[in-house]
């Protein structure tokens, strides 16, 4: 008879998971985490990294052949159907598109993180889906795990494939399992030969799975004897005997995105295709997201360019009152807003990509940064679009057209950033998960001390190991060089925001050690506490991104150094009216109140306030949808764009 699936984890569980799947070293400096510490470390970030003459030589010879082909695409077909035109899949794998970090040596592009992003910002200027549809394939999809953890043969079987369109999927989300892995239910069953596994689950929001021909499955191993266990990863053919695409799922943008729920029922899966060790599956997910996260900002900073365009070019035609409506102050704000915060999200990108491509540096926390950043600041942009528009900023790009006016989807714009706030870890845990790495090295002076379930004599022990640490490190946050008047005078009219930065860096610092003072082992349910300490972190991160790019550009000569100096100038002042926002915030808000009020509606005190109105939800099906082990009862949808790549790149 066929059973419910569902795994039951505890709080503590829980996080043990999580914490054995995070990479616990910092082999390399950080220059976000050193900034969290509250030391402000320029010189791991200036001067700003710029991509080798080879690589940039790469980059512009293959934007150069992708831009004609990325401008020939309809946007508005994909749109109106719902669905990527087969031949738009097969000219972007004519191009490469499906290789582009993947080596050469296995018949990819072989672009350095720079160029990728710049190639997703082209692709997704076309159409969100399309990006999407590649970011998907490369950033979590096979070739970034493989190049992280894959076997020397994993590579020279799969990633010729990828390179030449063989589409690939992430399999990790199941109907009642987000961003809490502990609960996984998929299983994948060492097989009584040895040689396989044998996978059962259901998978939800599969991005790509509908169109995929090879999948990366996140299932659980049972421990036994000779086998460790844990969640694990595995390469697995799209069409294997077992597997079925149940659903194709629609959401409120990203129109064109083939994202849909598999069913794996008795999927044999050969030992072979198991990557890295069995256990090892959470970490290399977690590692991959590392610079996978970085596809995210590229299309954001891709929608906020297009989005100074259109305001640009709209706000010097339409006019009221007798005069243009970009030369009023209410809306000249906006297009300000729009401008600073433009250059800031690139100049993010930038750094965050450079610095991954030199491997100097740990980027863990910045590429987090910069997804979270990027995803929040690119949908303000996109909403003050669509009151600068107005009534047309609300209509859709087809009714526009229909009447013979420029076709501006921005009402498109905000649908389609929209999920970038929830996309590989919502805004809301990526403040957890930052915050967890900017507080590694309180953890671990201090891990006892703020362990709800550590002894006494643990608790006193660990005391004294902090004493030492504390005693260094809290006089390093009295004085810094963001008080000296002549500091980073090589920045000129600048150097007074990076004085800011360093100034509120240790002054971050220090509310995070007076919040472990006072809340202890409770801080870590102080979230919208930590989540302004992450998000102050993010507007210095930014701060530091702009003004150091400006520098550079001026140092070179650049015919464009004056304006960026100008636009860097803007967006600092911008951001430190936001950073002071945020740090009057730590001490002084109604977070208390709220979590009081919460609770009350959580037990149904305020039921009464819900009267007066009928809920057509109602009825219509449980909240979350049980599944249970056994074999499929639907149509499989799994429809690839391309012809099957098995057999024609093995070991090539």
């Amino acid at each position: 008879m066929a059973t419910t699936a569902k795994v039951d984890a505890t709080e503590e569980q829980a996080r043990a998971l999580v914490e054995e799947s995070r990479e616990t070293s910092w082999a390399k400096p950080s220059f976000a985490k050193e900034m969290f510490l509250g030391r402000f470390r320029l010189d791991l970030i200036h001067p700003y990294p710029q991509p080798s003459d080879e690589d940039a030589a790469r980059t512009e010879a293959y934007l150069a052949r992708l831009r004609p082909f990325c401008e020939s695409l309809d946007g508005s077909v994909i749109e109106a159907e719902s669905k990527i035109p087969d031949e738009y899949v097969k000219g972007l794998a004519e191009l490469g598109c499906f290789g582009l970090k993947i080596p050469q040596e296995y018949g990819g592009q072989g672009l350095s993180q720079v160029g990728y992003n710049r190639a997703l910002m082209l692709v997704g200027s076309a159409h969100p889906s399309l990006g999407v549809l590649l970011s998907a394939h490369q950033s979590i999809g096979v070739p970034e795990p493989l190049k992280l953890a894959g076997t020397p043969e994993q590579k020279a079987e799969f990633l010729p494939r990828c390179a030449a369109g063989a589409v690939s999927a992430f399999l990790l989300t199941e109907p009642d399992v987000g961003s809490d892995p502990a609960r996984m239910a998929s299983t994948a069953t060492p097989t009584a030969d040895g040689e396989a596994y044998e996978i059962n689950g259901v998978k939800l929001w599969t991005t790509n799975g509908v169109v995929a021909e090879l999948l990366v499955v996140m299932a659980r191993i049972p421990k036994s004897e000779g086998h460790r266990g844990g969640i694990s990863a595995f390469i697995v053919e799209a069409d294997s005997p077992g597997i079925t695409v149940e659903r194709r799922n629609s959401f409120m943008g990203l129109r064109g995105i083939e994202n849909g729920v598999t069913r794996l029922h008795n999927v044999r899966v050969p030992k072979r295709n198991l990557v890295g060790r069995e256990g090892d599956g959470l970490k290399i997910a977690l590692t991959t997201l590392n610079a996978g996260r970085l596809a995210i900002p590229a299309l954001c900073t891709a929608a906020s360019k297009w989005s100074l365009k259109i305001a640009r070019q709209w706000c010097t035609q339409r006019v009221q009152w007798g005069r243009p409506v970009g030369e009023h102050a209410a809306v000249g704000e906006k297009i300000s807003f729009i401008a600073a915060t433009t250059y800031a999200l690139e100049a993010a990108l930038d750094l965050s990509a450079t610095m991954c491509d030199e491997a100097r540096n740990d980027i863990r926390i910045e590429a987090a940064l910069a997804k979270l950043w990027a995803s929040e600041m690119s949908c303000q942009i996109a909403d003050e679009l669509v009151q600068i528009r107005g009534g047309r900023g609300y209509e859709t790009a087809a009714s526009l057209r229909a009447r013979g006016e420029r076709a501006v989807g921005a009402e498109q714009l905000v649908r389609d950033l929209r999920i970038n706030r929830i996309f590989e870890g919502s805004s809301e845990i990526m403040r957890l998960l930052i915050a967890r790495e900017m507080a590694d090295a309180h953890m671990a002076a201090a891990g006892a001390l703020v362990d709800r379930n550590a002894e006494l004599k643990d608790k006193a022990k660990a005391a004294v190991g902090a004493g030492g640490f504390y005693a260094k490190w809290f006089p390093q946050l009295a004085v810094g060089a963001g008080t000296v008047p002549a500091t980073y005078a090589e920045f000129g009219p600048l150097a007074r925001h990076l004085r800011f930065v360093e100034r509120s860096a240790r002054k971050q610092a220090r509310s995070l050690m007076y919040a472990m003072a006072r809340w202890q082992a409770g801080l870590e349910y102080r979230q919208n506490f930590l989540g302004r300490i992450v998000d102050i972190g993010a507007e210095l991160f930014a701060i530091s991104a702009a003004c150091v790019r400006a520098q550079a550009l001026g140092s070179a000569g650049a015919p464009e150094a004056k304006a960026a100096e100008e636009l860097a100038d803007a967006f600092s002042r911008q951001s430190r009216i936001r950073v002071k926002q945020l740090f009057d915030a730590l001490w002084d808000n109604t977070d208390d109140d709220d979590r009081t009020l919460t609770r009350n509606v959580l037990d149904g005190r305020y039921d009464w306030l819900e009267e007066g109105i009928f809920d057509p939800s109602e009825g219509t099906g449980p909240w979350i949808a049980e599944w249970q082990v056994g074999p499929s009862t639907e149509t499989n949808l799994l429809r690839p764009f391309l012809p099957s790549t098995r057999g024609s790149h093995a070991g090539t």
